[in-house]
This record gives C-alpha cells, structure tokens and sequence, in this order.
C-alpha cells in the first residue's frame, strides 16, 4: 500500500483485489477472510478493509452473505492460477503484448532521438530563455481569474477563442498583406497539425505530392501516412526548378505541391519573386493545389520579407499554414490554416474530432499579446539577438571551417546550410562530435550521391555556446 498516493487506501485493496479476480487468482465463490482477520492479514484498520469490501460489493465482485462472508463473484470457469513464486514475476503484470494484431506506421517512427552532451544543434528552433515567460504568466494568470472568461473554458465550449480568431486575423493581414476575414482562419495546435487536417482533407490514397528533392521530413511523413505518393524536383539558389515542375506535371498528373518558399527547409534559400508568380500562373493553369508552409516568416534580418504567395493568390489555389508565436517558448505558440471559406469549414469539422475543446486559455493570452501591441515590440527585440547569433555563428564558421565547408548566409530564419565536402562521412562525423560533446541529430544530415549537408540551427544557443559547440564541430572534422 502507497500510504503517500491520493487514491485512498481502501481503494488500493479494493484495486487489488479486483485485479486478482480478473487475473483469475481468485476463483468464483472462493470466500475472502473476514473483516477482523484480513485488517490483520494487512496490518490496517478493520474499517479500512469494511470499506474495501463495501466497495467491492458495490461494483459486484464479491456477494456478501450473512452467516457466511463474502465470496468471490467470478464468472471465468477457469481454476485457479498459481501465484509466482518469491523473485518471480508479479502475478499483476500487465501484459506484455496484444491479443490481437493491429497495424504499425514504420514510415512515422520518429527521426529526431536525443543525444546526451552539453552542446546540441537543432534544426532552427528559437531560444525558450529568451522568450517573454513572464508577461505570458501574467496574461495567462488574469485571464484565468476574469469571470468573463469561466464559461469559455467549460466543456459546453468547442473550437478557438473567438477573441484570438479575430485578433490573429487582423495581425496576419497587417504582416503578410493578406485580405482574410475570421471565416478564411483555423486556429490549431501546431503547424504540423495544420498540415496534418490539410492532407487528411485534401489528399487521398494513390494521389501525389510534388516535394523539393530536400524537403521536410515532418509533413513527407503527413502525406505518406495520408496514402500519397511523393515526387520531388530539384531546387537551387532561388527555389524549386519552375520548368522541372511543369515536366513532371506532364508526365505524372499531380494533386499537391508542398512549397516553404520564405526559407526553403532545409537549405534556406529563398524562392524568388519570379518563380513565386510563374507557379501560381502554372497552379491556376493545371489545376493543382499549392500547400505554402510559412513556418519562419517572422525571422527576417536583411530588408523586408517577400509576402507570402497566398497574398497574390486570386484563384483559391493556395492553402496557407504558418505558426504564431514560434518565437515564444513552444507552450504559448499556435499553427494556424489559410484557406477559402467553404474549406476551412469542412477541415474544422475533422478539427472538432481531433481537438474538440483547443487550449482557449493560452489563445486569450496570445490574443491579449497581439492586441496589446507587445507582439511587435517582442519580435522587434528577439530579431535583433537573433541576428546577432546569426553573424556570430557565420564569423565562427568562416573561421574555424571556412576551408573546408560552404555556406550562403541566410537572409532570415535561425539555421545556416552548411554544403560539406562529397568525401565526408557524416554519421561518422555525428558519432565523433558526440564523444567530444557536441550532439548532431540525425535529420540534420543530408547525404547521399547528389547531396552533402548539414542544416545548423543558431537560435537556440548562445553566442558563447555557438563557439564551443562549432570548435568542436571544426576540431572533429580536421
């Protein structure tokens, strides 16, 4: 007995007891000790054991007969099971697989393990320590509080905070120079949430997905599981091969082309305005649907950003997802989903199964923090260090591996791509980093017989970091 748990101690016996009656330990009409001699037995108060059985009896597993005591109600015709002997296996394991078979996702099994060293590079995630912690705590403290908000936060409620619905709506239009109203805006958990409604509502077993030849891993592991077949193009220093998606597009009929055109993931590269417009011509023309995922737009360091291509979308054929708030810690964040009216409510239907009640709590707070303005002044701060970790991190490489690895510096988002020499090995070159202490995930390795890259993310780590964790980097690659 756990005297410490906040499960009552009479309903651990009463636990127990019932799941030595389902193992079949306890056998139909085997009559249990009395109160006085089981209290005993346990070295606890009769009253506690009177309670056990009480409950026992109430949830019809022992038959209470006077004269007689209880017996064990079980109807399993089996004898009884010997109990393990001491050191053997607890006779109330669980059991160690199913009874039946059921199917396995091998394509979903997570590529991003863990490494245990002091230094790690990511894949372009910002820094927890300087996100705006404490306002949030206060928003999300009075928000709480307001009477206002109880009836918000009850199960009769479904969906978004209307409050945040309009408040994102009106942020994403003055920063992306979109013309949407709330109909045009699904509020999710997560980007790859988003992704995850597009696809299941869009795409359907047999079609395919047009990817660039590097892609994200995440949203290739959405589509396959949503039944589709991916196809890639090539990509170079201004974005995916325009020409290479109109042959494809000719020899296999596509449904989707997935885009991140602010920052290409994983080579950052930026998808020029050219080539922006030709695809939306090609989309209007062919008939096939433009996925944009904008997931880092708010990192932009070197002049303005180029709007995203659903802003000079005027055939409905791009379905925007982004993420709001990625510069906060990843509990006060948000993804969100772009699309026409008439599809935003048929991708809100799945959303109501999957997540019926949404986090309404946080939304009101990221709602307050737009409508306070401290969304702009936050960016406008954590851009500045960001930049600076970016110059830092592009002076340390020059530095340290300037003659051994290419790189282009990035006009925005947190992470460089790093071009390394054909002859690397770069598993190799993971597992000598990890025993010097620097700890290189395996999805930021890209290699094959076209490609060999490193995707370094710089936003997470100080400037003091950054320089140990790439002389490290440089040491181990001498």
């Amino acid at each position: 007995m756990d005297r410490d748990s906040s499960t009552p101690v009479y309903l651990q016996v009463a636990h127990q007891l019932i799941d030595a009656i389902q193992q079949g330990y306890l056998v139909d009409g085997l009559k249990l000790p009395g109160t006085r001699r089981m209290a005993k037995l346990l070295g606890m108060h009769r009253n506690t054991v009177v309670a056990s059985y009480a409950e026992l009896e109430t949830q019809g597993w022992i038959t209470v007969r006077p004269n007689s005591g209880a017996l064990i109600r079980n109807k399993k015709p089996d004898k009884p099971k010997r109990l393990h002997p001491p050191g053997g296996r607890e006779s109330s394991a669980y059991p160690a697989q199913t009874g039946f078979p059921y199917r396995t996702w091998t394509l979903l099994d997570n590529p991003l393990g863990q490494g245990n060293a002091n230094y790690n590079f990511d894949d372009g995630l910002p820094d927890p320590r300087l996100s705006h912690t404490d306002y949030l705590s206060r928003l999300l403290h009075t928000n709480m509080k307001r009477r206002g908000n109880r009836a918000k936060l009850g199960y009769n409620q479904r969906g978004t905070s209307n409050y945040y619905q309009e408040n994102l709506t009106n942020f994403l239009n003055l920063t992306r120079g979109l013309r949407i109203s709330t109909n045009n805006l699904l509020v999710t958990r997560s980007l790859e949430l988003g992704v995850y409604i597009v696809a299941e509502t869009l795409l359907t077993p047999g079609d395919i997905v047009v990817v660039a030849e590097l892609s994200y891993f995440a949203t290739n592991m959405i589509f396959q599981r949503a039944g589709a077949t991916i196809l890639t193009v090539p990509i170079d220093e201004e974005g995916v091969d325009v020409d290479a998606v109109e042959t494809l597009f000719k020899r296999n009929r596509f449904r989707m082309l997935y885009l991140t055109p602010h920052h290409h993931y994983p080579t950052t590269v930026t998808l020029s305005a050219e080539r922006r417009e030709a695809l939306l011509d090609l989309s209007m023309k062919y008939g096939f649907i433009i996925l944009e995922d904008d997931y880092d737009y708010d990192f932009h360091y070197d002049g303005s950003p180029l709007l995203p291509m659903v802003s000079a979308d005027t055939g409905g054929m791009v379905v925007y997802v982004g993420a709001f708030g990625k510069s906060l810690a990843s509990g006060f964040r948000s993804g969100f989903i772009v699309a026409p009216a008439g599809l935003i409510r048929e991708m809100d239907k799945l959303l109501g199964i999957l997540d019926r009640y949404g986090d309404v709590l946080t939304e009101l707070a990221l709602g307050e923090l737009i409508a306070d303005g401290e969304i702009h002044r936050y960016l406008r701060k954590s851009i500045q260090l960001y930049r600076e970790r970016r110059n830092r991190t592009v002076q340390m490489l020059a530095m340290k591996l300037g003659d051994r690895v290419d790189f282009a510096i990035p006009d925005g988002g947190l992470a460089i791509w790093t071009k390394w020499p054909h002859s690397t090995n770069l598993m190799q070159l993971q597992q000598q980093c990890l025993k010097n202490d620097l700890y290189l995930p395996r999805h930021l390795l890209y290699q094959s017989n076209v490609h060999c890259g490193i995707r370094l993310g710089f936003g997470s780590l100080s400037p003091t970091e950054l320089e140990k964790a790439i002389a490290i980097l440089a040491a181990v690659a001498q």
